[in-house]
C-alpha cells in the first residue's frame, strides 16, 4: 500500500485527481488494483459524560457520549471505557469496513444509537489479539468533540493497492521509488528528503569492530547513536505507519519502520549495551538456536545467515532480530545495522521459519547500496530530530558490492525495431529525462546510464525500449502485421529421419515398441553380427538389467515371447533406440520383427511374412529416403540366423544392418528379424542426388538366363549394369525357376530390363544393340546360357 500523502513529500501531486492519476500510473506498467479512501460517513469525535453497567450483562456498560450536536446512548463493551474518555463514534448509518452497517439497535434490552470502535474496526490497524485487547482508540484530550476524527489524526489519506509485476523490482516497495515512477508520468522532479544531522566528536571506530565472514552478505555498515529517549513518534510518523498498516511502538521502532517505507532498505536496531562492541556476520551452523523478537525459539540451517557478537547469535540476518538486543524502554544507545544480504538466502529462511516480513520481503527482491547507505543516514537525522540521539562520527562499513555503472549505447533504430514503431530523437531524449536516466547523444548514439535504484533494469536495449515504450504510451503503437522472413518449420538433423524412418515403417504395417535398454547377460549373447563388446554394469538393479545392449532383436524377440504366450500369432513390430558398447559409443538403431500373417484375406489366401517381404520393406524404406539404386544386400554369417536365409544390408559399399530368419535352433516359428544402423543413414544424406524426371516413353525388355545355383542373382545384375550404357535405367528380377526342364544344379533367372533416353525416344535398333551386348557379356562371363532363345 502506497500512502499519496507520504509521497506528497517528494512530489507535488496536489493538482492531481487520485481516480485519474491511477489510471496515468496503470497505463505506465504499475497496476493499481484499487484506489482505497480511509474516509467514512458519519465518524465524529465524541466524549464519553457517563458509565453505568448494563442491568442484564456483566461485561456491557451504557454510556451517554456528547458529539457535539447531540448526546447519544450507546452500549459499548470495550474493557476501557471510563467517563472523559475521547473516542471515536460511528453513528447511525456510517459503513464501516466489510460492509458492516451501524443501525439502531438494542442490545439485551438496551437501546444503542451508534459505536464506540477501535482503529482496526475502522480498517486502520491489524485485527490481532494484542489490538483486540486495547478496546476503544482513546483520542488525546485536544481533541475537538464533534469534529471529523481521521481528519484530525491525520488519516484522511489516499492508498493504492498495487499490484506489481514479479520482474519489477524493490523501487515500487517504498514511497520514494513510487515517487519516481509518478515523477516520470507526470514530468516532474523528486525531492529527497533531509539526510543531514550533527556528530560528536567521538568515532564508532573507536569503540566497534565489525567481521563479514559470510559471502552472501555484501553489504554492511553500522552506525551508532547515544542517548536516545524512547517515547511516542510524532503524530506524522505514527499516522504514517497506521495508513500503512503498521501499528506505532514508540519513537525509535517507528522510525526503523518508517524509513523502511520510505528508503525501501530494512533496518535492524540493536541495543548496543546489550550488544557489546563487536558484531561478526556468518552463516548459521546447524541446529544453531536463537530466540527471536516475538519469544520463540527458532533452528537455523545453514542456508541461514545470522547477525553475532562474536560469540552468541543476536539476529536471522534480514528476518528477525534476537530477543537478547531487542531495544526496550530501558535503551540508551543504539547500533543502527544497514546490510545487502542475498535475496535468495533471505527468502528461503523466511519461508522456512514461516516468519514473512516487510523486511524479509524487501531483502528478497534486492537492494541498492546507494539507498542503504541514504536509509542509514536518515535513520539518524530522524533519531538526532525525535529521540534527542547524538550519532557518534563515522561509520563501519564491509562493502562487496559492484560499483561499476549500468551503462549501455544504442541508435534510436534499435528501439524502433523492438518497439514496431517509429519515435523520433528527440521524443526518447524526453522520455530518457522523464525516467530520470542520465543520456548522452553522439552522432545519433545515445549512451544511458541506468540508476542504482532501478535494479529490475539491466544494461541491454530491451529494458530501455520496454522502459520508453511505456511512457510513450502503448496506446501510441500502431496494429500492423509482422513483417519477418518465413520459413517452413520442419525437424532436422537425426530427429528428422527418425520421424520420416517411424512415420514410413508404420505406414508399411508396424507397430512401434519400447523396450529397456538394459537387458540379461544371456540376451546381451544372443544376435551378435558386430565386433561390439557391451557395458556391464558394476551395481545393477537386478541380474535380467545388469547389461547395456549392442543391438535390438533380442528385446523384440521378448515382446514376440509375451505376445505369443497371449495368444498373439501374428506380429510386425519395431524400435527406434540407442545402443552402445564398451567404448561409450553411442549408436541409433532401426530393429524389427515380423513373423504370421502379413495381410489377412477372408475370401483368399493370407499373405504370410517371408524373407523377401521383410527385405521388400527395407527396400521401400532406403527408397523413400532417397538411397534407390545405393543399397545391396550380401551374404551375413550371424550365427543366430538361418545360414541360407540371412544378408548384411550395404548401403554405398558399406555395412549397416542385418536381416534374415531366426535360426531354427532357436525357434520353430518362421521369425524374421531386420537391424540398420541410423546414424549411417543420417550420415549418407550429404551424398543423395537427384535426376530429372523421364520425359519419353521407355522400352522394357526380359530375359532369362541358365545359371548354375551358386552365383548370386547381385552380381549377375551388376554385370548387366556395367554392360549397358546410360539408356539401361532399371533391372530387376522378376522369376526364379528350378525343376522341371531345368538342368539339375542349375537355375533359370528372369529379368526386366527397363531402357528410356533422357533427350528424346530410344528406338528398336538402338535397345536391341545395348540388349545383345548384356546377353554376350553375362554368358561369356557366367557361362550361362539364354533360355528360349
Amino acid at each position: 500500500m502506497i500512502s499519496l500523502n507520504w509521497v506528497g513529500d517528494y512530489i507535488d501531486i496536489k493538482d492531481q485527481d487520485v481516480h485519474e492519476l491511477a489510471t496515468k500510473i496503470t497505463k505506465a506498467g504499475i497496476n493499481i488494483e484499487a484506489v482505497v479512501t480511509h474516509h467514512i460517513n458519519f465518524l465524529v469525535i465524541g466524549q464519553i459524560k457517563t458509565v453505568e453497567e448494563h442491568p442484564d450483562s456483566d461485561h456491557l456498560h451504557v454510556c451517554q457520549v456528547n458529539i457535539g450536536k447531540e448526546t447519544l446512548q450507546i452500549v459499548c463493551g470495550a474493557p476501557n471505557v471510563r467517563e472523559g474518555l475521547k473516542v471515536i463514534v460511528a453513528q447511525v448509518g456510517a459503513v464501516l469496513p466489510g460492509n458492516f452497517e451501524i443501525k439502531k439497535s438494542k442490545i439485551r434490552g438496551v437501546e444503542s444509537f451508534g459505536m464506540m470502535c477501535a482503529l482496526f474496526e475502522l480498517g486502520l490497524e491489524e485485527k490481532n489479539e494484542e489490538n483486540y485487547a486495547k478496546g476503544i482508540h482513546e483520542m488525546d484530550e485536544k481533541a475537538p468533540v464533534g469534529e471529523d476524527p481521521l481528519v484530525y489524526l491525520g488519516l484522511d489519506d489516499t492508498l493504492y493497492d498495487l499490484d506489481i509485476h514479479k520482474h519489477r523490482n524493490n523501487d515500487c516497495y517504498y514511497h520514494i521509488g513510487f515517487a519516481y515512477e509518478i515523477a516520470c508520468i507526470l514530468n516532474r522532479k523528486v525531492t529527497l528528503p533531509s539526510l543531514e544531522f550533527k556528530t560528536i566528536k567521538d568515532t564508532i571506530e573507536d569503540h566497534f569492530q565489525l567481521e563479514v565472514k559470510s559471502k552472501n552478505c555484501s553489504y554492511y555498515m553500522a552506525r551508532e547513536v547515544r542517548n536516545v529517549k524512547i517515547g511516542e513518534s510524532p503524530d506524522f510518523i505514527k499516522r504514517r505507519l497506521l495508513a500503512a498498516g503498521m501499528r506505532p511502538i514508540n519513537n525509535v521502532v517507528d522510525i526503523s519502520n518508517y524509513v523502511m517505507l520510505e528508503f525501501g532498505q530494512p533496518l535492524h536496531f540493536f541495543d548496543k549495551d546489550k550488544l557489546g562492541n563487536k558484531i561478526v556476520v556468518r552463516d548459521a551452523k546447524k541446529d544453531e538456536k536463537i530466540i527471536t523478537l516475538d519469544g520463540k525459539e527458532r533452528v537455523l540451517e545453514e542456508d541461514d545467515i545470522v547477525i553475532t557478537d562474536g560469540k552468541k547469535s543476536v539476529c536471522i540476518a534480514g528476518v528477525m532480530g534476537g530477543e537478547n538486543t531487542e531495544v526496550d524502554e530501558t535503551t540508551k544507545n543504539i547500533l543502527i545495522e544497514s546490510a545487502i544480504f542475498d535475496p535468495v538466502r533471505i527468502r528461503t529462511t523466511s519461508r522456512r521459519l514461516n516468519l514473512p516480513s516487510e523486511a524479509s520481503i524487501r531483502y528478497g527482491k534486492g537492494l541498492s547500496y546507494e539507498y542503504t547507505e541514504m536509509a542509514s543516514k536518515r535513520a539518524c537525522h530522524l533519531l538526532e530530530k525525535y529521540a534527542g540521539a547524538e550519532v557518534l562520527d563515522g561509520y563501519v562499513l564491509v562493502d562487496f558490492e559492484n560499483h561499476e555503472e549500468k551503462k549501455l549505447s544504442f541508435r534510436p533504430e534499435d528501439v524502433d525495431k523492438i518497439l514496431g514503431i517509429t519515435i523520433s530523437e528527440d521524443d526518447m531524449k524526453i522520455e530518457l529525462e522523464r525516467l530520470d536516466f542520465p543520456y548522452t547523444v553522439k552522432k545519433g548514439i545515445f549512451e544511458v546510464t541506468i540508476p542504482r535504484r532501478r535494479l529490475d533494469i539491466d544494461a541491454n536495449v530491451n529494458d530501455i525500449a520496454e522502459e520508453i515504450g511505456r511512457l510513450y504510451g502503448y496506446n501510441n503503437l500502431q496494429s500492423s502485421l509482422p513483417n519477418v522472413p518465413i520459413r517452413r518449420g520442419e525437424y532436422i538433423g537425426d530427429v528428422k529421419y527418425r520421424k520420416m524412418v517411424s512415420k514410413r515403417l508404420r505406414s508399411l504395417g508396424l507397430t512401434e515398441v519400447k523396450t529397456y535398454t538394459l537387458v540379461s547377460p544371456e540376451m546381451a549373447k544372443d544376435f551378435v553380427y558386430e565386433d561390439k563388446k557391451p557395458v556391464i554394469l558394476p551395481n545393477p538393479m537386478s541380474v535380467d538389467k545388469s547389461v547395456v545392449r549392442t543391438t535390438l532383436i533380442p528385446s523384440l524377440m521378448n515382446v514376440y515371447e509375451y505376445n505369443k504366450a497371449r495368444g498373439v500369432k501374428d506380429v510386425s513390430i519395431y524400435e527406434i533406440a540407442k545402443t552402445y558398447d564398451i567404448n561409450y559409443q553411442e549408436t541409433t538403431k532401426i530393429g524389427g520383427l515380423m513373423t504370421g500373417s502379413y495381410l489377412m484375406n477372408t475370401w483368399k489366401k493370407d499373405v504370410m511374412v517371408d524373407f523377401y517381404l521383410v527385405k521388400g520393406i527395407i527396400e521401400n524404406v532406403l527408397c523413400y529416403m532417397g538411397y534407390n539404386g545405393r543399397y545391396s544386400f550380401v551374404r551375413s554369417n550371424c550365427s543366430d540366423l538361418h545360414p541360407g536365409v540371412q544378408a548384411h544390408i550395404v548401403l554405398d559399399g558399406k555395412e549397416i544392418g542385418i536381416v534374415g530368419k531366426v535360426h531354427p535352433n532357436k525357434t520353430k516359428q518362421d521369425i524374421y528379424v531386420l537391424e540398420m544402423n541410423l546414424d549411417s543413414l543420417y550420415d549418407h544424406t550429404s551424398k543423395l542426388k537427384y535426376k530429372e524426371a523421364f520425359k519419353y516413353p521407355s522400352i522394357q525388355k526380359d530375359m532369362a538366363f541358365i545359371l548354375d545355383k551358386n552365383v548370386e542373382v547381385a552380381e549377375v545384375m551388376k554385370t548387366i549394369q556395367k554392360a549397358a550404357n546410360k539408356t539401361l535405367q532399371e533391372v530387376h528380377v522378376f522369376d526364379v525357376y528350378e525343376g522341371e526342364n531345368v538342368t539339375v544344379g542349375k537355375k533359370s533367372v528372369a529379368f526386366n530390363l527397363v531402357f528410356n533416353g533422357m533427350d528424346c525416344t530410344l528406338t528398336d535398333e538402338e535397345v536391341m544393340t545395348v540388349f545383345n551386348k548384356i546377353i554376350e557379356k553375362v554368358s561369356s562371363t557366367y557361362k550361362a546360357e539364354l533360355r528360349d532363345k
